[in-house]
């Protein structure tokens, strides 16, 4: 097949981790005949530094004329100041909006040989296989906000049709999967929660009655699931809930840098990411983990682009290199040799033929 894909490097590590999944796209292109045809645009700090905006107009452009996204990572130091009028964030959350994204996938798998990585014991996490679907476009981030020199407010909206189209997504994931959907929300305080709540015990009951419904508070889930991870199938939740606990998700997998994301919407094309941040601290030192970037392309190419066969080869390849004790710093112990951001990216390669 003949695809556009736009690669919005970014900031701090975002263009070893966008290269690395880059590669291993023309690698696939390359085994199984397709042809990719790459985009390389401006976002976040990189393009606040070139063009004064976070998401220029020529960014825009490329990434609603392709048929999927892959992007590094936002941010920085430099650009950390959070009363500046511009900054990084807001060419993602601007791109969300524009992409209509609203459904943001983050499968969280354990692989058996990383388990020393986590901080939880290893028989806490057998069996843990979860898909956290967070609304991506509503909610806290992107209400109204305002401020005077003695108070500040940032408005929590939802309206009932995003609060079902996004449960429809986790409920169908579900019904694929497990079965199991966990919604998550903080109705005991929260207008917004028990508006979600309602909407989701509805619609569970009338449109997947055959899908097991657990419902927790924000709170009690960050606690279940450090204390019964492999109870969760999938869990769907608002926007900043989710933000919160995909990130805590992430050390039951032992670093951040594993674990990949999709953001989805009524189209195929999507927007893909690792979960991780810029991580400034080691930008330019080759030491970046790229396997949530690549396993990001997995997720590309399946939900964008329709090749099921080709993600499973890369997400078979990211485990054959791990098993095989491919580390590098962030999942490696003290005795374990580590691998740079190329040679993890081109062990990856080379197992996909």
């Amino acid at each position: 097949m003949e695809a556009m894909i736009t690669v919005l490097p970014g900031d701090g590590i975002g263009p070893e981790v966008a290269a690395a999944g880059r590669a291993v796209l023309e690698r696939i292109a390359q085994c199984y005949g397709h042809h990719f045809e790459f985009s390389e645009q401006l976002i976040g700090g990189a393009a606040i530094d070139a063009v004064g905006e976070p998401l220029p107009e020529g960014t825009i452009d490329s990434c609603t004329a392709s048929h999927a996204v892959l992007l590094g990572a936002v941010g920085g130091p430099k650009w950390s100041d959070p009363n500046a009028s511009v900054r990084p964030e807001q060419g993602l959350l601007g791109l969300r909006s524009v992409l209509g994204v609203f459904a943001n996938l983050r499968p969280v798998r354990i692989y058996p040989e990383l388990a020393g990585a986590s901080p939880l014991r290893a028989e806490i996490l057998e069996g843990v296989d979860i898909i956290v679907v967070r609304e991506l476009t509503g909610g806290i981030y992107f209400g109204e906000k305002t401020r005077d020199e003695f108070s500040a407010s940032d408005l929590c909206k939802y309206h009932r049709h995003e609060i079902e189209r996004i449960v429809r997504v986790a409920a169908e994931l579900a019904a694929t999967r497990r079965g199991k959907l966990c919604s998550v929300d903080k109705a005991n305080v929260l207008e917004t929660s028990r508006l979600w709540r309602d909407v989701t015990d509805r619609l569970m009951a009338t449109e997947f009655p055959g899908i097991e419904l657990e419902t927790l508070l924000v709170d009690a889930a960050a606690m279940h699931l450090l204390s019964r991870p492999a109870d969760f199938d999938v869990m769907v939740t608002e926007n900043m809930f989710g933000d919160i606990l995909t990130d805590e998700a992430s050390m039951l997998a032992g670093s951040l840098g594993m674990l990949p994301s999709a953001s989805l919407g009524e189209t195929m094309r999507g927007l893909y990411e690792p979960i991780h941040g810029s991580a400034p601290d080691i930008a330019g030192q080759g030491i970046a983990n790229p396997c949530g970037t690549i396993a990001s392309v997995a997720m590309l190419l399946r939900h964008s682009l329709g090749l099921a066969e080709e993600a499973d080869a890369v997400e078979a390849a990211i485990a054959s290199v791990i098993a095989e004790g491919g580390r590098t710093a962030d999942i490696a112990t003290a005795n374990e040799q580590k691998l740079t951001t190329s040679e993890m990216t081109n062990a990856v390669i080379a197992r996909l033929g």
